[in-house]
């Protein structure tokens, strides 16, 4: 994906702010809870996503969260359990986990930005693009495991397959 123009930056916008301009900037609607969160929905290959971006100004942390609709009923947990380990082994920032009172499984990742410095959109868009990467390259470990019938270490092998050229 080629990068939008955006407008000039110089970094000192509150993270809510900067996030909200490279949403517009991709045409991605969004919506504001509040002074601290962001909402938006981003269409990857395998699925849509629910996008959040939760800013803790008192610690000046920001969180992106992606929620790629994958619901783990009871019975599937302890493969996902494992599948979730072996992915995150794979991982250099940010991590996914499952949310047992939801049985939602998500990706997460945040930032320690400061409290006096703004966020630069060079950095936000890292951070949004990195995350829907991850997202992207580990769904299908997901998709194998839960309505495939393969292994924890099955389904990796099978997604982390790197092709070359085109058939």
């Amino acid at each position: 994906m080629t990068s939008p123009d955006y407008d000039d930056d110089d970094g000192s916008d509150e993270p809510i702010d900067v996030l909200a301009r490279y949403f517009d900037a991709h045409g991605w609607p969004h919506e504001l809870i509040g002074d601290e969160e962001i909402v938006t929905t981003v269409q990857g290959s395998w699925t849509s996503y629910e996008l959040r971006g939760v800013w803790r100004a008192d610690d000046g942390v920001l969180q992106i969260l992606l929620f790629p609709e994958i619901k783990v009923v009871e019975d599937q947990r302890p493969a996902i359990f494992e599948a979730l380990s072996l992915i995150n082994e794979q991982l250099w920032m940010g991590h996914f986990e499952h949310w047992s009172a939801s049985g939602m499984v998500l990706f997460r990742h945040a930032t320690l930005i400061g409290t006096d410095d703004g966020l630069p959109l060079a950095i936000a868009e890292s951070l949004v693009q990195s995350a829907i990467d991850e997202c992207e390259r580990f769904y299908p470990v997901f998709q194998f495991v839960l309505w495939g019938g393969k292994s924890p270490s099955e389904a990796i092998a099978a997604a982390l397959i790197e092709t070359r050229g085109e058939a």
